[in-house]
């Protein structure tokens, strides 16, 4: 992938550009800095702007605290009831001091709330942590991604190096029983899926299709939750084999699971097991190599009747508000993982087009920073 010279394209985009480069090089020299700090009109840009760096500084001992609360169930704790540091240190077996400085770090990041007694309740963030598996996975999860991480240069210049991540994800050649590593991965997709699907259902109606087809369908956690939207539909899973052996397990101990028919193969190479007029692609192209993905998505045209629609569903980049998700973390995420990267719409429909796909169009986000969809016509 080369990047575009951002210079190119409409004068506005010129402009915008050169203003860009003039800012930076304003605040690029220490005088400047000053003066900003003490005008009172640009006091509280020059404040934000510090307060941001210092974000960015401190985020790794942030993300710390957090996953410390994470492990000891703290936020269950005090949905139950407030608790003091005597309390804290008592779950976490460490001493009262310590207990202190984690609970004042929590408030801080409004993850905790310190009361009028002293004792420590729930902040609004804690709150939102409460009853919500799937980021409490998300953040246990991490610890892989901060061991990669630790350095950082030797990651960029030996991307396709032997991480834990690229270990996690690779069910194929991961140790163990090639099932285990199947339902690592299937365990983590589950965990995060159900604010996923909220995200599709609220852009595309997925119950007026009679037949939908979920390609890396992970455990069928979201083709439950098609089944809790629509009775009549013929739902199906396609995935790897080790991982529809995990799917069709857990699918015949939930109550929808007889809904969903589970076939095993290669969605890069096999023909699709049924002629579905939805077929789904969630989170699942970002994690290839371009190559591939486009390998992925000319066999899906191929397999696909004239008439039916691919609904594609993932975080992307170069989106208004959401561009440290997509090209901070999931570009680092999936550096790590030893392949993929975030693609922006524009990238993701040029591809669609590329494997043969005419009608194509991008669909209203609720919440662009877990999900966008695109929509293409066969």
């Amino acid at each position: 992938m080369v990047d575009q010279p951002y210079s190119a394209g409409s004068p506005l985009r010129r402009l915008l550009s050169a203003f860009h480069a003039f800012r930076s090089r304003q605040v690029a020299r220490r005088e400047f800095r000053d003066f900003a700090a003490r005008f009172p009109l640009t006091r509280p840009i020059a404040r934000h702007n510090a307060s941001r760096l210092f974000d960015l500084t401190a985020g790794f001992v942030y993300s710390q605290a957090l996953s410390a609360a994470v492990e000891l169930d703290l936020f269950d704790q005090m949905a139950r009831r407030p608790q003091s540091t005597a309390d804290i240190a008592e779950i976490g077996s460490m001493p009262v001091a310590s207990a202190h400085t984690l609970m004042r770090a929590l408030a801080s990041l409004d993850l905790a709330h310190q009361q009028f007694d002293g004792r420590y309740a729930l902040g609004t963030l804690g709150a939102a942590l409460v009853d919500n598996p799937g980021v409490i996975a998300m953040i246990r999860h991490h610890g892989l991604l901060y061991r990669d991480l630790a350095d950082p240069l030797a990651l960029l210049r030996t991307p396709k190096s032997d991480t834990e991540l690229r270990r996690f994800w690779n069910y194929r050649d991961a140790a163990g029983s090639e099932d285990d590593a199947a339902a690592r991965y299937s365990d983590l997709m589950a965990a995060s899926q159900s604010f996923i699907s909220a995200e599709i259902f609220s852009a595309y109606p997925i119950q007026s299709h009679s037949v939908v087809l979920d390609v890396g369908g992970g455990d069928g956690s979201f083709l439950l939750a098609v089944a809790g939207r629509t009775a009549k539909a013929t739902l199906v899973l396609f995935d790897l084999p080790a991982v529809a052996t995990v799917a069709r397990r857990r699918l015949a101990a939930h109550p929808l699971g007889h809904r969903i028919d589970v076939h095993g193969g290669s969605a890069f190479c096999d023909a699709l097991p049924v002629d579905a007029d939805l077929v789904t692609l969630n989170r699942v192209l970002h994690d290839h190599d371009d190559g591939d993905a486009q390998r992925l998505l000319a066999n899906l045209h191929q397999s696909m009747s004239p008439g039916s629609r691919l609904l594609l569903s993932e975080p992307m980049s170069e989106t208004d508000g959401t561009s440290a998700m997509a090209d901070a973390y999931f570009g680092f995420y999936l550096l790590a993982m030893g392949q993929g990267r975030p693609r922006s719409a524009d990238e993701i429909q040029a591809m669609l087009r590329a494997a043969g796909f005419e009608t194509i169009r991008a669909l209203p986000a609720r919440q662009p920073l877990l999900s966008r969809s695109i929509l293409a016509i066969r």
